[in-house]
């Protein structure tokens, strides 16, 4: 037979409190007593009350809805913290919206405005696209990672960190040159760290250097058409030089490795390569590439935890903002792995 669906009538006869309480104890929890919050949190495990997830969110206008936009899902940094933002539902019990933009800002304000109709309750953003002050201005619970986040809260690499590590790890292996490739990121953004980190190692060390800043585009096809112009550069300028390099990131670093592999045969032996990230790519590469990696499963639980925070305090009955925005930093791990030891 079918189970009959346990009402709020029920359990306040269970409880012998009224549908009021009832209604309270789910939208406004606050209000009720510990003792009566306990009673009826119990009287729902031995009525087997099955949550109306619909009813709920007519009532109290509270969807556990989260949106998230980020840039793309070809580079695997993206997709890998795109998994464990979602893995974190088993924690929180949060569900997701998930946008991938595209760069225009007019498209993204829209993805925004359509998040905004299913009433979330807080965004997480890595798309660079619309500015902290503008995603501010939405009054909402808001994370960022890894873009400009002046007007909101964050959670970044320590990039110039990185960028040490990853030059240092390049120096040590007696390279005649290091080469920095990456785009030209404003100094706002916290990936300019990275750039940073690298000119300012070589500098400290007197290491001969060049950085090399293009337009990666906006496709995987555009980023590899890049990447073979990078190798052509490459081999033209520095033939017979140990060249050490330094790529902004894991699927830059792949397509490096393969490109080389391709035109040469092998991995050519004046090549020490690193990238960014510690995504998947690097460690199922053909050749494991060495990385800095950026702890992504740590950064998403930080931008969860702090996003909760705030979408908590908007429950409570005299909520308080935060006085400022809040910005976590979490350290790299330098990863060395086949790209860049003796080969």
């Amino acid at each position: 037979m079918k189970k009959k669906n346990i009402t709020f009538e029920d359990i306040a006869n269970y409880t012998n409190f009224s549908k009021t309480t009832i209604s309270r104890y789910f939208n406004n929890p606050d209000s009720l007593t510990l003792e009566n919050q306990e009673i009826i949190a119990k009287a729902l495990v031995e009525l087997d009350y099955k949550e109306n997830k619909v009813a709920k969110i007519l009532a109290s206008g509270k969807t556990e809805f989260v949106g998230i936009i980020i840039p793309n899902l070809y580079l695997h940094y993206y997709s890998e913290m795109l998994n464990h933002i979602l893995s974190t539902y088993q924690t929180y019990g949060y569900k997701f919206l998930v946008f991938a933009g595209n760069s225009k800002e007019d498209i993204e304000r829209q993805y925004i405005q359509e998040l905004l109709a299913y009433k979330i309750e807080g965004m997480i953003v890595l798309s660079h696209t619309i500015s902290s002050k503008e995603l501010a201005s939405y009054n909402l619970p808001i994370v960022t990672i890894e873009r400009e986040d002046k007007y909101t809260c964050s959670v970044n690499t320590d990039n110039y960190m990185g960028g040490i590590q990853a030059a240092s790890l390049l120096y040590k292996n007696n390279c005649d040159i290091l080469i920095h490739v990456n785009v030209d990121v404003p100094p706002e953004i916290p990936a300019y760290g990275r750039i940073k980190g690298f000119l300012d190692l070589c500098g400290e060390h007197q290491i001969p250097h060049e950085l090399i800043l293009k337009d990666f585009g906006d496709t995987y096809q555009d980023n590899l058409n890049c990447i073979r112009e990078v190798v052509e550069y490459l081999d033209q300028n520095y033939s017979g030089k140990k060249k050490g390099i330094f790529l902004a990131n894991d699927t830059y670093a792949n397509m490096l490795v393969n490109t080389l592999i391709r035109k040469h045969g092998s991995l050519p032996a004046d090549y020490r390569i690193i990238g960014f990230d510690d995504s998947p790519i690097s460690r199922e590469a053909v050749i494991p590439t060495s990385t800095v990696g950026q702890q992504i499963d740590k950064i998403a639980l930080a931008a969860m935890e702090l996003l909760v925070v705030q979408m908590n305090e908007r429950k409570k009955r005299r909520p308080v903002p935060l006085e400022k925005v809040v910005h976590k930093v979490i350290p790299p791990v330098l990863i060395s792995r086949d790209t860049s030891g003796p080969f």
